[in-house]
């Protein structure tokens, strides 16, 4: 089984536009297709090492009881209009190895955007949980679509 999901989806607008979206926290509740994340603090990201909260909700998956909990975002790679990856951390939870992110390519039509969920990294200990991938690849999916809404919504 591969601990990578990258999915794609060529969104009618441009790269600049929509990485406003990805660097925001607030833009992550937005586009969000899990329904764990309810809301977030901190200002958008800038550069590789900014971090923002978001506010959790575990319960919308069904899987573990967590109910409501922060995680910390911390911006591990950062390309301006181009790219941006992500890890996320807790208290009492220290980033484990699995990582988020967007890589934005322009196309005539728009910008392709491919949106990467990686646990290649994470231990042995955790893969053996059976607990991944936590998101399923249609949520990645979802999500993809759900950007392309708040695209054109702010548009």
């Amino acid at each position: 089984m591969s601990e990578r999901f990258e999915v794609q989806r060529t969104i009618p607008a441009d790269a600049g536009t929509i990485f406003k979206v990805l660097c925001d926290p607030e833009g992550h509740v937005a586009i969000d297709a899990s329904g764990m994340l309810q809301s977030a603090s901190g200002q958008p990201a800038g550069a590789a090492g900014d971090t923002f909260v978001i506010h959790m909700d575990r319960e919308a998956l069904g899987d573990l009881p967590m109910g409501k909990y922060d995680v910390t975002v911390t911006i591990t790679g950062y390309e301006q209009d181009s790219y941006i990856s992500w890890e996320v951390s807790g208290e009492n939870f220290p980033s484990i190895g699995h990582y988020y992110g967007y890589r934005l390519e322009p196309r005539d039509e728009g910008t392709l955007v491919t949106s990467i969920y990686d646990w290649s990294n994470i231990g042995e200990q955790w893969k053996a949980s059976g607990m991944w991938p936590i998101i399923p690849e249609t949520a990645l999916k979802a999500t993809l679509g759900i950007l392309e809404r708040t695209v054109r919504a702010a548009a």
